[in-house]
């Protein structure tokens, strides 16, 4: 039998494995909306200007956390928390390389950042995510959030989540 599983464990924000898998989601999920919406991919300028513009400084202790996932001791996903006042923490960069998936890691990591939401006082936790996000809504779902009114205008933003914690 193989050995092969996940591990969590809190990441800096602004380490090179955190920074390697933020460029890797943000690549995905723009090319997704590129592709769905203009026909093309991210342009290599507004890439990095996107993922200039949003390092993940929120995500760092005393009030956010980034939880990266290891497959095998390979650095294969990220999921993290921020609170939006005292009570509340979002879970935001959610994420599995394409390779991983269909092993167990989103759920691991998604359930890591709850922990950590919780560690950081929060009694609830939101999200938002994009209509064609199908894979993310499916697991929310799954995992106990409940579909909500929208907590925010962040622009692409087209579903909203909650669960208690």
């Amino acid at each position: 039998m193989g050995g092969m599983s996940w591990t969590i464990a809190p990441e800096p924000y602004d380490s090179p494995v955190a920074a390697a898998l933020w460029r890797a989601y943000y690549t995905e999920v723009s090319d997704r909306w590129y592709l769905l919406y203009e026909g093309r991919r991210t342009g290599p300028d507004e890439l990095e200007r996107e993922i200039a513009a949003n390092t993940g400084a929120e995500l760092a202790p005393p009030t956010g956390q980034l939880m990266v996932g290891r497959y095998d001791g390979t650095p294969g996903g990220t999921a993290g928390v921020r609170l939006l006042d005292p009570a509340t923490a979002e879970l935001t960069r959610v994420f599995v390389h394409e390779a991983m998936r269909g092993k167990g890691g989103a759920a691991l990591l998604v359930t890591a950042a709850e922990d950590a939401a919780r560690a950081l006082g929060a009694r609830h936790i939101v999200l938002d995510t994009r209509g064609d996000l199908v894979e993310a809504r499916t697991l929310y779902a799954r995992l106990g959030y409940a579909e909500t009114e929208p907590h925010n205008d962040v622009p692409y933003a087209e579903h909203w989540f909650r669960k208690e914690l």
